[in-house]
């Protein structure tokens, strides 16, 4: 296509390498940046541009997706000293597909406006299968014709993409909804399950009957199917740590708003005293093995 844009990506994490592969796929040109030169170096064995600074970077580019880990990450890469705002020479978009905080993506907007840069908060929901498989859900935040200008490009690594309002942190709080609304999910289906194993019912029978009863949820499915069935709790994880963080930051909001969260505020108080016990950097389904622990403790203790 002639009117096609040069895509910069930076953050080849979990989330970040299989989005930058699924636009090489599509055949467009990605120039690649990460802190993991390994990352870079796998990129660039698949046809991506690496080796390169976020200055390097941002000459080569039209569009630029980051898909960070922390609001603290995600902020000096956009704002910092070398930053891409300040680093930026020419129009570019910018589209942030990590999860942060609301006020981060207005901040960022307003400091790259500034720049004559357009921005768009776009965080991503489905795992690291979803990233792989290029099935994500994309809830946008940010003006409607930058959103439309890259459309094409978001439908490259997702198949659920939404334009959800002009604010550039509306997106962000569609997906702490659904990521609290997860997280209770998940602790739901950890108390089920060790409460099936401590009354002695199979737990493949729980499964089969609570996943065509009304108990039934897609974290279910996913947490005993793929982690707690397999007892393996690293593959592909969205660790517990990240859920907490995603947690706190829709308790953020709601208190912002002058809300009630009184599940999840509880629920954040629990993975506070456990998550730092040993599950921290395993996936979210750990919980189950937390609940385990602790059992296995007090019979210890008797």
């Amino acid at each position: 296509m002639a009117n096609e844009k040069k895509i910069g990506f930076i953050g080849l994490g979990n989330m970040g390498f299989p989005m930058a592969r699924n636009l090489l796929k599509k055949g467009y040109s990605v120039y690649a940046l990460d802190i993991n030169k390994e990352s870079e170096q796998s990129f660039g064995e698949l046809g991506g541009h690496v080796g390169l600074t976020t200055a390097s970077l941002l000459k080569e580019v039209d569009l630029v997706f980051t898909s960070l880990p922390t609001p603290a990450i995600a902020e000096n890469v956009y704002l910092g000293e070398e930053g891409i705002v300040n680093s930026a020479t020419k129009p570019l978009v910018l589209v942030d597909l990590s999860t942060i905080s609301p006020e981060l993506n207005r901040k960022i907007e307003k400091e790259a406006l500034e720049k004559n840069l357009e921005y768009l908060g776009a965080p991503v929901s489905g795992s690291v299968s979803g990233a792989v498989n290029a099935t994500l859900s994309i809830m946008v935040g940010g003006k409607k014709e930058t959103f439309e200008s890259v459309l094409l490009y978001l439908q490259a690594i997702g198949s659920n993409v939404f334009h959800v309002g002009k604010d550039p942190g509306v997106g962000t709080i569609v997906k702490l909804i659904n990521n609290m609304m997860a997280g209770i999910h998940n602790q739901a289906v950890a108390e089920a399950l060790s409460l099936a194993k401590l009354a002695g019912v199979d737990q493949d029978i729980v499964y089969d009957i609570v996943n065509v009863s009304s108990g039934a949820s897609t974290i279910l499915t996913r947490n005993y199917k793929t982690y707690i069935s397999q007892d393996e709790y690293t593959k592909g994880a969205f660790t517990t740590s990240l859920l907490l963080k995603d947690l706190k930051l829709a308790k953020h909001v709601s208190d912002s708003l002058d809300g009630e969260l009184p599940i999840a505020s509880q629920l954040i108080e629990y993975y506070e005293a456990e998550v730092e016990k040993g599950h921290a950097h395993e996936d979210m389904s750990s919980s189950y093995l937390m609940i385990q622990d602790k059992l296995n403790k007090q019979k210890q203790n008797v």
